[in-house]
């Protein structure tokens, strides 16, 4: 497939801003137990705008992969059947959920609690959408997965709870270690089932034939050429144009910068207590996960390749 930058920013963004939420949540419940001390309101209104940032840019991201963005609130007629609708209702409720949490304890509302329930209620919701976008197209055997969904969820709390570290090494200090750890076990938990699912599709063989693709039944068909010199929307759009050689090096780029360099980062910025280091973990996993969501888009095979490959051969 060809990976719009578009939907690789949304999903990136929201996704980081959700996990983000989680922790800044997980944080106070924690502390309403007494079991760790409550950080500083501050803590939790800088978290929460920074999550709303996040999610915000991702919304608007989104936008730039419309053929009409005037027609965008038709998105979500279809919420009935379609995930994509669905999506778009819950980024929205979401967004919202973490304005109001942030609100709550910027006026230090005794119930923000039960709002920032709700909003991960929400990320959750958000979450199972995003994921299902893609996990519910079959024949696209590299999506059609649980790993999908695991890995979305893991991926967008490693790196929510990555900021949430740098956040609180520069406002809460006593949550940092709690923090960083969660984050180090939520980028070696996302990366064991990346690799999973590297490691399953490499074995994945296509379930459509040059004879199922072009409907002649015979059994030494050879497909010439594609029938047509012009460009088409099938070339433009289900090619990502890169050689594998480029996209073996996109794999390991984003092995090690979404996982193996920030996993150093904030061992190393836990023992030095350095915020410089929590935030260049944040930046380098973030931009890990960009190049990682370009692999998973560029690593689905769609089946009218198979129609299309003398194409893809000869470009």
């Amino acid at each position: 497939m060809k990976p719009a930058f578009s939907v690789v920013f949304l999903t990136t963004l929201s996704d980081a801003a959700q996990g983000l939420l989680i922790a800044l949540v997980g944080i106070e419940v924690l502390a309403s137990l007494g079991l760790i001390g409550m950080p500083s309101q501050t803590f939790f209104v800088v978290g929460a705008g920074l999550s709303v940032v996040l999610g915000g840019l991702g919304l608007i991201a989104s936008f730039f992969h419309l053929g009409h963005p005037e027609r965008a609130w038709r998105a979500i007629a279809m919420w009935r059947t379609s995930w994509l609708s669905r999506e778009c209702l819950a980024l929205p409720a979401f967004l919202a959920c973490g304005a109001l949490y942030g609100i709550a304890h910027w006026f230090g509302v005794s119930y923000s609690l039960w709002i920032g329930m709700i909003g991960v209620g929400a990320s959750a919701a958000l979450f199972v959408c995003t994921a299902m976008i893609y996990a519910c197209l079959r024949f696209l055997q590299e999506w059609a997965t649980p790993l999908t969904m695991v890995n979305f969820v893991l991926l967008g709390c490693a790196s929510g709870f990555t900021l949430a570290t740098a956040c609180a090494a520069w406002l809460a200090p006593s949550s940092m270690v709690g923090l960083a750890v969660c984050a180090c076990l939520l980028t070696l938990a996302g990366c064991a089932t990346r690799v999973a699912s590297l490691q399953r599709n490499a074995r994945l063989r296509p379930k459509s034939t040059v004879q199922s693709a072009t409907g002649i039944k015979g059994p030494n068909v050879v497909q010439k050429s594609r029938g047509f010199t012009a460009g088409a929307f099938n070339l433009r759009e289900f090619f990502h144009g890169r050689s594998a050689e480029a996209i073996r090096r996109i794999k390991w780029t984003f092995l090690i910068g979404a996982f193996g360099v920030p996993f150093a980062l904030m061992l190393l910025g836990m023992g030095a207590q350095s915020i410089a280091l929590f935030c260049l973990a944040a930046v380098t996993q973030y931009l890990g996960l960009v190049a990682e969501r370009w692999f998973f888009f560029a690593e689905a095979r769609h089946p009218q390749n198979i129609y299309y490959a003398r194409a893809c051969n000869s470009a």
